[in-house]
């Protein structure tokens, strides 16, 4: 097989997330959000990728399960890291004045989170040989990157909803938004691990969890650009 250069191999590893932001971002139809600071969150997500890893490794050091890892410490440590960075740099700016716009940050703070991720997964695989670099990449950019965005897309659509509701009810919204976030993502995490063990378990995964996963997404990108920014 011709040897494939790292850069090109960094290019491609990349380009999932790329795509995805343009994807969200163009769901936003009505009021779309300056791209600098589109960018900005993206970078951020990135960012926060490395005290991310530095907590989960820290909880890595007393939980030896690779199971409660993946599917209950992971889930909540870059859920939490990305909603950190979309409540504090893009919530109070005065761009996010409608309840898409918390939708599309968050797909844009997760998507940075995931691109890093994604080129370390691909790397990781390169060392081994470049087609499996290459497998890694078709791969996680229809399931794993996307699925970060889809994650964070449901806290996103919390606080697009919490901005414009009466101030007794953001927090409630917010709380239950962040959690179910948390939920769905350590129940994909939970069947990607299964799916090495019980063969069923993928098939949940490909034809449950993805598709649900979407039509949840579609459905609150659909209520929020309905709602404009009442």
């Amino acid at each position: 097989m011709v040897a494939i250069e790292p850069l090109v191999i960094l290019a491609l590893a990349l380009a999932p997330g790329v795509f995805w932001v343009w994807y969200f971002y163009h769901r936003d139809k009505y009021n779309p959000e300056p791209a600098t600071l589109i960018v900005k969150i993206f970078l951020l997500g990135v960012l926060i990728t490395f005290p991310v890893a530095f907590i989960e490794g820290f909880f890595g050091l007393f939980i030896a399960s690779a199971l409660i890892m993946g599917a209950v410490i992971a889930p909540i440590v870059e859920e939490y890291g990305k909603f950190l960075v979309v409540r504090r740099f893009a919530y109070p700016n005065p761009e996010f004045n409608e309840p898409m716009d918390g939708i599309v940050y968050a797909a844009a703070a997760a998507l940075g989170l995931a691109s890093l991720e994604n080129v370390l997964y691909v790397f990781a695989a390169y060392v081994t040989s470049p087609a499996l670099a290459l497998s890694t990449i078709a791969v996680r950019a229809i399931f794993s990157v996307p699925g970060h965005a889809l994650f964070s897309g449901v806290w996103g659509y919390a606080l697009g909803r919490a901005k414009f509701a009466p101030a007794g009810e953001r927090s409630r919204i917010v709380l239950r938004g962040l959690v179910l976030g948390m939920v769905l993502h350590g129940i994909f995490n939970f069947l990607l691990f299964s799916a090495e063990i019980v063969t069923y378990a993928l098939a949940v995964f490909v034809l449950v969890l993805i598709p649900g996963l979407w039509l949840l997404a579609n459905r609150n990108i659909k209520s929020a650009l309905d709602h404009g920014g009442r």
